[in-house]
C-alpha cells in the first residue's frame, strides 16, 4: 500500500516539533507530500528546509490538489474550523492541532461533516502518549492504587514576565481559544477525561499571574493559570488540574495521586518536546527515555509502607505511536486515535470551567 500523501497546514513549532519529524519516521505510512506557508521568512522557510516537497501559500490552494489524502491543521486556533470544514467537504482526511475548535459545538458539527464524507478527523492529543501518563495509567488500570480518592495533574512553569505585544502568541493573545486552559488544560483534561470519564460538576479558577501593562500581551485571555476541580460525585474522586506560570522549582510536580491502596508522585514532563527543541531525532536510541522515575508508596499486610520506583517501559512507547494508530485508521485496519467527539467533551469542561470561574461557582455537568 502506498504512503499516505500529507499536507502541512502551517511551519511554526507544532509542525516543525509535533508533526514533521514523526510522518517522517513513518514512511511506509506517510509521505510528506507538501507545506501551506502563508509568509516565509528569512530563517523560517519550509522551502528551504524541504526543498523536495509541494508548497502553497494558502490552505485553500492545497485544498484544491486532488493528490493530497490527509491534511494536518497547525494553524491558530481560530482558523481551525474553516479550515478542517473545508479539508473534509474536499474529501481529504484531517488531523487537527488541539485545541481541536473553542465550543463542543463546533466540535460535534465538525464530527458530523467527517461521518456525512466518510472521512477520519482525528485531534492531536499527543499526551495521551506521555510516558508517565502511560505509566500512571497502567497502575491505575491493574489496581495498584486501589480506589482512586484524589489526583493532581499538573503543568506548571516558571515564565512570570510578561511578553511583549509583539512576542505573544495565539496563547495568549484576545481571541479564539485562547489562554492557558486551552493550551495546557486541553492536555490535562483530556488525560483525567481518559481516566475517569466525564466529571459531575466543575469548579475552576482562571487567573493571571504575570502582570500584564501592555495591552495585546496576555491580559485580555482570562488566564494565563488555571486550577480546574472536577468532582467525580459517584466515584468519590476530586481530579484537580493545574498549570501556573510561577513556580519556581527545579523539580516540578506532575502527578500526585491518592487511592485507597497507594500513593503515587512524578516530577517533571515527558521528555520528548524537550528533546525535539534541542534537535534530537526520533530515531535516537535515547529518545522519549524519561529519566526521572516516579515514587510509588503502598501499604504492606504488616501495615507498613513500601516506597519503589516506577520507571517507564523500555522502549519507551513515544508520539509516534499515535501516528501508527491513525495510519490503522486511514487504511481501516483500526480505531480513530482521538476522536473530534472525545475533544468535543474536554471542550465542555473547558466551557464550564469558564463559566465557573467567571460566575464564583461551581457548575454542573449536564449529560
Amino acid at each position: 500500500m502506498a504512503p499516505i500523501k500529507t499536507a502541512v497546514i502551517g511551519y511554526g513549532m507544532s509542525a516543525k516539533i509535533f508533526h514533521l519529524p514523526f510522518l517522517q519516521a513513518l514512511p511506509e505510512q506517510f509521505q510528506v507530500y507538501g507545506i501551506v506557508q502563508r509568509t516565509p521568512k528569512p530563517g523560517d522557510d519550509a522551502r528551504q528546509d524541504y526543498p523536495k516537497l509541494k508548497y502553497w501559500s494558502s490552505a485553500d490552494e492545497m485544498i484544491k490538489d486532488s493528490e493530497v489524502e490527509l491534511v494536518v491543521v497547525t494553524s491558530v486556533p481560530g482558523a481551525h474550523y474553516e479550515q478542517t470544514k473545508n479539508a473534509l467537504e474536499a474529501g481529504k482526511h484531517v488531523l487537527c492541532e488541539k485545541p481541536l475548535v473553542a465550543t463542543a459545538k463546533e466540535a460535534l458539527e465538525l464530527d458530523q461533516i467527517a461521518k456525512k464524507n466518510d472521512r477520519v478527523l482525528t485531534v492531536y492529543q499527543n499526551r495521551r502518549w506521555d510516558s508517565d501518563f502511560l505509566s500512571l495509567r497502567k497502575l491505575i488500570d491493574d489496581g495498584t492504587l486501589g480506589r482512586i480518592v484524589e489526583i493532581d495533574t499538573r503543568f506548571d512553569r516558571w515564565r512570570v514576565e510578561a511578553p511583549t505585544a509583539s512576542a505573544a502568541t495565539w496563547k495568549f493573545q484576545q481571541g479564539v481559544a485562547s489562554g492557558a486552559v486551552y493550551d495546557l488544560g486541553v492536555h490535562l483534561l483530556d488525560q483525567l477525561v481518559v481516566l475517569f470519564g466525564m466529571p459531575d460538576q466543575v469548579t475552576a479558577f482562571l487567573v493571571n499571574h504575570r502582570q500584564y501593562t501592555e495591552k495585546g500581551t496576555g491580559g485580555e485571555t482570562g488566564g494565563d493559570s488555571f486550577t480546574c476541580h472536577l468532582h467525580y460525585d459517584s466515584k468519590g474522586l476530586t481530579a484537580t488540574a493545574k498549570a501556573s506560570v510561577a513556580s519556581l522549582h527545579t523539580e516540578q510536580m506532575r502527578y500526585w495521586v491518592r487511592g485507597d491502596k497507594g500513593s503515587y508522585i512524578k516530577h517533571n514532563l515527558d521528555t520528548q518536546e524537550d528533546q525535539l527543541k534541542a534537535g534530537a531525532k526520533v530515531s535516537d536510541a535515547d529518545f522519549g527515555v524519561d529519566k526521572t522515575v516516579g515514587v510509588l508508596t503502598t501499604l504492606g499486610a504488616d501495615g507498613k509502607t513500601t516506597k519503589s520506583n516506577v520507571s517507564a517501559g523500555s522502549p519507551p512507547v513515544t508520539y509516534v505511536e499515535f501516528y501508527k494508530l491513525l495510519h490503522a485508521a486511514l487504511v481501516g485496519k483500526g480505531e480513530n486515535p482521538v476522536t473530534a467527539e472525545q475533544a468535543a467533551k474536554v471542550l465542555k469542561i473547558i466551557e464550564l470551567a469558564k463559566q465557573s470561574s467567571a460566575e464564583g461557582r461551581t457548575v454542573k455537568v449536564e449529560s
